[in-house]
């Protein structure tokens, strides 16, 4: 094991942690923040990017790259809500597993980790339009990965974030998050009269 890669992992996911951390209090998910991105400590997927450690970009493109498929990525998707990868589900009548729609506390730290993702990894070169770029030329949009309705959500909150600002963009997702808990409360019955 080299004990660079192995700082320089650890280093790397610990700021990336605490940045989304930021964010996600910025957004009104601060709870949820704090339990961002833990399973990159589990062996499974630690040993797995100090192995394929570049500093530049996820360790598990290198991965990827050399053996043809990522098993921290795998074992991470399943326990990450954030995730998109982790909204599937098999369609009775496709018979296909198909995308579907994030809960908005979700997509709001999915967000939050992509602002952080580019910040951390473009470094210097970081200004707000490059979330909204880095999406726009994933693969994700043109394989149909997510639902349409959170892909929506996701592209209109990385516009706001390109064209207004941090500001703007994490007041709009405060704002979402509060008005889908809202609607979850009126739906289990906790509010009436829609106080």
């Amino acid at each position: 094991m080299k004990w660079h890669n192995f700082w320089g992992h650890l280093k790397t996911i610990t700021k990336h942690r605490h940045m989304v951390i930021r964010h996600c209090c910025k957004a009104g998910i601060f709870w949820q923040g704090l339990r961002h991105d833990l399973s990159k400590y589990s062996p499974t997927e630690f040993f797995q990017g100090v192995k394929y450690y570049q500093g530049n970009r996820s360790p598990n493109e290198a991965e990827r790259e050399n053996t043809g498929c990522s098993l921290a990525w795998m074992h991470h998707k399943g326990r990450n809500r954030h995730h998109f990868e982790y909204w599937t589900d098999y369609n009775a009548v496709t018979k296909c597993v198909d995308p579907v729609q994030m809960p908005m506390r979700y997509l709001a730290e999915m967000f939050c980790d992509r602002v952080a993702a580019s910040k951390i990894y473009k470094k210097d070169q970081y200004n707000q339009t490059c979330p909204l770029t880095y999406f726009q030329n994933s693969g994700a949009r043109k394989r149909g990965a997510l639902h349409p309705k959170t892909e929506a959500e996701l592209m209109e909150l990385l516009e706001i974030l390109a064209e207004q600002g941090e500001k703007a963009a994490f007041q709009e997702v405060r704002h979402r998050v509060k008005v889908a808990r809202r609607k979850i409360k009126v739906e289990k019955g906790i509010m009436c009269d829609g106080k």
